[in-house]
């Protein structure tokens, strides 16, 4: 009997940890798709009005009066193409990096991750100034794989390192080439710590706020940027900022659900060397 009031007790005391350090995450994002669904006079009444009735303009506005779904689309391109682009340049990378131990390479990309992005921005403006590529997808997807290659080199190296060379020399036996068994035994072995890594780079490219700032006008302009357009000197029109937010987090939640067991598979399995 002691035991299961024991017992219980220590589950009660582990829900209340843990919903005491859920809470200041997920009240946030509670008020924020609340907000969304508000005027502005219930937004910034005191104190909060917790039951109101929803309204649909803020996301109007965005949608109809801001054209969102074009910002929405930019940011899709941008942030798809620089994964895919960073995967396809920085998988062989990583690979190499791991299994020729050049950690010297190695340490130059992850000072480039570590390195802050706004020292770039002056070289990239210039660069791309210079080639007429300013406000184009091209300037923008070339800048956000400064943040998303490096990030997938990281984590898919200590992959790579956890994954036995015996099965790599078992496919070159069955008459495989380096490369052969690269595609066809180590990539197919890697399918979590490819899901975490390009999940991650999307993530950042999906949010990045400051290239778009400095390299795109209106032709390539993506959430971020086109949020910050909600804000004038003379009021913020903070409806539409949350429902600008909600189509922001939206895709980042869902994603981030989806590919939540393969996330953690990757990063587990990405530290566990031998």
């Amino acid at each position: 009997m002691m035991d299961e009031k024991q017992g219980l007790k220590a589950k009660i005391f582990w829900y209340l940890m843990v919903l005491m350090f859920i809470l200041p995450f997920v009240l946030p994002l509670i008020w924020i798709l609340m907000a969304s669904f508000k005027t502005q006079a219930q937004i910034v009444a005191m104190p909060p009005e917790w039951i109101f009735a929803p309204t649909l303009a803020n996301y109007k506005r965005v949608f109809i009066e801001q054209n969102f779904g074009k910002f929405l689309l930019n940011s899709s391109i941008i942030a798809v193409g620089s994964t895919v682009l960073s995967l396809i340049i920085g998988l062989p990378a990583a690979y190499t990096i791991s299994r020729y131990k050049q950690n010297i390479l190695g340490i130059f990309i992850l000072l480039a991750r570590l390195m802050p992005g706004i020292s770039y921005l002056i070289p990239w403006f210039i660069l791309f100034s210079k080639l007429r590529l300013v406000d184009t997808f091209t300037s923008l997807i070339a800048s956000h794989m400064l943040v998303g290659m490096p990030l997938i080199v990281w984590i898919m190296v200590n992959y790579f390192d956890g994954l036995p060379k015996e099965l790599e020399e078992a496919a070159q036996v069955d008459g495989c080439t380096l490369q052969g068994a690269f595609f066809r035994v180590v990539l197919p072995l890697s399918g979590p710590g490819i899901m975490t890594a390009s999940t991650l780079a999307f993530l950042f490219s999906w949010n990045n706020f400051m290239f778009s700032l400095v390299l795109s006008v209106e032709q390539t302009k993506t959430l971020p940027l086109a949020i910050y357009g909600f804000v004038s000197y003379a009021e913020v029109s903070w409806g539409s900022v949350m429902a600008a937010a909600v189509v922001i987090i939206a895709p980042a939640i869902i994603l981030t659900m989806i590919f939540q067991r393969y996330v953690i598979k990757g990063l587990t399995m990405g530290a566990v060397k031998g």
